[in-house]
């Protein structure tokens, strides 16, 4: 669609009028995953009530199957930024992924589905993902050709809109969902992610072009190479299933989630090393990418402790917490409203903060807030190893356990995602921006991934296990956050005034 010469001038607080089209788009499309979210490991797991139309497997099952959703959810980010790249532009990318997630929903909003359907439920979901996600935050970098602090201050606002739909999916789906049937959550997730797919339509002209084309458009042999590999996978995945329903093939959810999550890793470790040996990059474009693996792996180790939110918090929520309030039940899912709520109240502020003090010249390099983030989201499970404490002595902890840990872990989300994210498009070589975002992604993938695991972790018949489960998280956010913190320096010099 061309732009018009007023779209292409008109601000929205000094912003590109473009970024509201992606600031709710982009709302909808959390909406629908975290609405999905806080309901997920509950409709699986044997904490549901039959009547409500749960799935009632065991916590083994039901984590295998979570960690398998939410690592493939983020992992697909990858090619669904070649494809975009490559082939269809990132406009095309995001609405068709919408439209995918959306229909993912309704299949899991069957009433009489079954584990069958909930499966190609959430296959829909993760191809849709796969598209949307890179993509959309990818324009919001082109809407910034400067760079600069502003493209910071832009990501932070795009990250309001991220929580804005987190905060509200599990406030309106939870109680529903909770109190009557499942299945009229999945099916409001679903309403929701079809009026993102409208949304980006009718004000996709406010986007200056961004994203209208590919990036960098294949050749006609890269063309066909790429649709038929599409193809391929697409029919792989239906094998697979007809294989699995048909009992011709049998899986081991929970070890099929540990295989993939180090199967992941060393895609991630390939891919790098594919691009830094073969993708015809210059010694500082070289640099840069190394830095952006850094970040990667600084990511991934975030989220295995942050994605906990989804898993193992959830089961603590549900199980471990007094939700008595005032003769009434708080449902479980409205405590993962507690981390985006907080983000919509500090993300501007956080915003303003980094321009105030790039003004002084004091604004703290990317690996600096990386690390402090890190250490952060250590600080939240300390205070999680301590409830765990009290839960093993056989009491029921306050909610405000968890909103203390979630406390933290806002806090160290805001000092490392939209920076992270930010970083990438700056860092990224621009023939590979799409993809080198995908990557930033498939670190959440492979964080999410373990995060889940740890859900069935959590074994009620081995309870005094627990402060040391959450421990071993201390250690790890702990450890990376110090090592960021110690390079910070030689990360800044392969950065190379990027920043």
């Amino acid at each position: 669609m061309a732009t018009t010469a007023s779209a292409q001038t008109r601000t929205l607080f000094g912003h590109p009028l473009g970024l509201s089209t992606l600031f709710f788009t982009e709302a909808f499309e959390r909406f629908s995953y975290y609405g999905l979210r806080a309901m997920l490991i509950l409709y699986l797991g044997d904490a549901v009530i039959n009547h409500r139309g749960g799935l009632a497997l065991d916590d083994k099952q039901a984590s295998g199957i979570y960690a398998l959703y939410v690592g493939f959810v983020y992992l697909l980010a990858l090619p669904g930024g070649w494809i975009a790249e490559r082939l269809i532009g990132q406009q095309q990318a995001v609405f068709y992924g919408a439209i995918l997630i959306a229909a993912g929903q309704f299949a899991l909003a069957l009433p009489s589905g079954g584990l069958s359907f909930a499966c190609i439920g959430l296959v829909l979901i993760v191809l849709g993902t796969g598209l949307l996600k890179p993509n959309v935050s990818v324009m919001v970098g082109q809407l910034y050709p400067e760079g600069g602090v502003r493209r910071d201050a832009g990501f932070s606002i795009f990250y309001s809109g991220i929580n804005l739909g987190a905060f509200v999916g599990p406030l309106i789906v939870s109680p529903i969902a909770e109190n009557s049937d499942w299945h009229w959550g999945f099916f409001i997730c679903g309403c929701a992610m079809l009026l993102g797919a409208v949304w980006i339509k009718a004000s996709q002209g406010w986007l200056m072009g961004a994203g209208a084309e590919p990036f960098h458009p294949a050749d006609q042999r890269t063309k066909r190479l790429g649709w038929g590999g599409i193809v391929a996978f697409l029919v792989a995945i239906a094998l697979i299933g007809i294989a699995l329903q048909s009992g011709w093939l049998h899986m081991n959810v929970s070890n099929s989630a540990q295989y993939t999550g180090w199967g992941i890793f060393i895609a991630a470790v390939l891919f790098f090393a594919y691009i830094l040996v073969f993708g015809g990059l210059t010694t500082v474009e070289k640099k840069r990418v190394v830095v952006i693996f850094l970040l990667f792996a600084g990511a991934a180790l975030f989220w295995t402790g942050f994605e906990q939110a989804g898993s193992s918090l959830t089961i603590f929520a549900d199980r471990y917490t007094d939700r008595g309030f005032f003769g009434h039940v708080i449902p479980t899912g409205l405590f993962q409203c507690i981390q985006p709520v907080l983000i919509i109240l500090l993300s501007p502020f956080v915003g303003y903060l980094w321009i105030r003090l790039a003004v002084k010249n004091l604004n703290p390099s990317t690996p600096v807030k990386f690390g402090l983030g890190l250490i952060l989201m250590a600080v939240g499970f300390v205070v999680m190893v301590f409830a765990a404490k009290i839960v093993v002595t056989g009491v029921k902890v306050l909610p405000m356990w968890l909103v203390a840990t979630y406390f933290f872990h806002t806090l160290g989300e805001l000092l490392l995602s939209p920076v992270g994210l930010s970083a990438v498009t700056k860092l990224a070589p621009p023939r590979y921006v799409s993809q080198m975002m995908g990557t930033f992604f498939i670190g959440l993938s492979l964080g999410n991934v373990f995060a889940g695991l740890m859900g069935g972790k959590l074994d009620p018949k081995e309870i005094t296990q627990m402060p040391d489960v959450f421990m071993q998280i201390v250690y790890l956010g702990l450890g990376a956050g110090l090592v960021f913190l110690a390079l910070s320096k030689p990360i800044r010099k392969l950065i190379g005034g990027a920043e």
